[in-house]
């Protein structure tokens, strides 16, 4: 029999090659209507000004170092609400009587605004990295304990039967049946509590005028350099995307192979 041929949207480089053209295409827009000044230029820069704006903040403003210590507060904060987030996710599942008692609890600190409180975080760790980082942690943790607790639950009940038809232990339950049948939901949480993570770490940047990519986008806001500005928001996509992308690596790595 032929094989049959791979269709072209299923190519792994056609969603890439459309997502950049069609970034390029929203550029050349924006660039036609602020120079016909159909939108003011005093808002928004000429696209053309903020990819030129990325040189000059990476020499003069240092944004590489700064984007290091915004990267090192968010790699932080989101290893933390893993470490400390599935355990818990898989401590809800386990005992009936914890999850009720904490489940809505959980909930409710994930629509928190939890950077309102930031003072008492200013006297509580200190005008430092450290009260980035808590923040940080603090609106992270509810979706990865609430998902890994979703990914357990909704684990297939012919699975566990199986398990139990072969006499497995409660640890071989978990590690082969019902940790790996929760990757995806896991990774679900994972991938939320890292974009709270870096939502967080540069409001809080932003807010107190404290180091990373934040402060860098406020001093360049208040220096009215738009320009620079934008190319400074663009480095913070720049990170999301990096984080999201070895994400992607290790939730291929771990998920069994089918």
């Amino acid at each position: 029999m032929a094989s049959r041929k791979t269709p072209l949207v299923a190519t792994s480089w056609f969603p890439l090659t459309v997502g950049a053209l069609t970034f390029v295409a929203i550029g050349v827009i924006f660039e036609i209507l602020l120079r016909t000044d159909v939108l003011n230029r005093y808002i928004i820069p000429l696209p053309s000004e903020v990819l030129l704006a990325f040189e000059r903040i990476v020499v003069e403003e240092g944004v590489l170092t700064r984007t290091g210590v915004s990267a090192f507060e968010v790699l932080t904060a989101g290893l933390a609400c893993v470490i400390v987030g599935v355990p818990l996710g898989v401590l809800l599942y386990r005992f009936d009587i914890v999850r009720r008692a904490l489940e809505d609890w959980i909930a409710a600190l994930a629509a928190a605004p939890i950077v309102l409180a930031f003072p008492l975080f200013l006297v509580l760790f200190g005008r430092g990295s450290t009260t980035v980082i808590v923040i940080a942690f603090a609106y992270g943790l509810a979706p990865v304990v609430l998902k890994t607790l979703e990914g357990l639950i909704e684990t297939r009940r012919v699975l566990i039967n199986v398990g139990k038809s072969l006499n497995m232990s409660q640890t071989q339950m978990f590690w082969k049946i019902l940790f790996p049948s929760a990757i995806p939901s896991i990774f679900t949480g994972i991938r939320l509590s890292w974009t709270f993570c870096v939502i967080a770490v540069i409001g809080v940047e932003f807010l107190v005028n404290l180091g990373g990519l934040g402060q860098l986008i406020n001093d360049l806001a208040e220096r009215y350099d738009m320009p620079g500005t934008y190319a400074g928001i663009g480095f913070v996509i720049l990170v999301s995307v990096i984080f999201f992308i070895i994400l992607e690596w290790i939730e291929k790595w771990l998920q069994p192979a089918r």
